[in-house]
């Protein structure tokens, strides 16, 4: 029987604008967009779930898409821009969304929320007022254990009134 040699992991210094801030680091070329984020940069606000782009709780946006950071290599976003759920709120004032989902219980453990949170930016941007089929249609993209979705939904339609009157 012979085996044939692994290949060896190269490493690779990628420049990425993360929430404003031009960041640098050196990775492996094999390592995911998420772990480069959490373990290399420190933000822990994009969490892991499935590892298989199923779950949704490692949404973030790349170039103003929302995207599975599971999914990607850190390598490919070289160069880009990334948005993670610590880059909205200003200071101690909650983005609109995160407002919208405090006030309305849109969430229980917030394993998933980060993720439902920039899916729900994303589509804001493109869409200021989506339909109710519309907004089913993101979160669906989204599993949570511990809610019925129905506050996450109100969540989100809070978010719309929010962002309406200028928050």
């Amino acid at each position: 029987m012979t085996t044939e040699a692994r290949p060896q992991a190269t490493e690779r210094t990628i420049s990425v604008v993360v929430n404003g801030e031009r960041r640098s680091a050196t990775v492996l070329d094999r390592k995911t967009l998420a772990d480069f984020l959490r373990e290399d940069l420190e933000l822990t606000g994009t969490h892991v779930g499935c590892e298989h782009g199923v779950c949704g709780a490692c949404t973030l946006l790349l170039n103003g898409r929302a995207v599975r950071s599971c999914l990607l290599l850190a390598v490919q976003a070289d160069g880009q821009e990334i948005q993670t759920i610590e880059g909205l709120a200003k200071g101690d004032e909650l983005h609109s969304i995160q407002q919208a989902f405090w006030e309305e219980h849109g969430l229980q453990c917030g394993y998933c929320t980060g993720g439902i949170i920039m899916s729900t930016l994303a589509m804001l941007e493109d869409n200021p007022h989506p339909s109710d089929e519309e907004i089913y249609e993101v979160l669906g993209g989204h599993l949570c254990r511990c809610t019925g979705y129905e506050d996450i939904f109100k969540s989100v339609k809070r978010a719309i009134e929010l962002r309406g009157q200028g928050r």
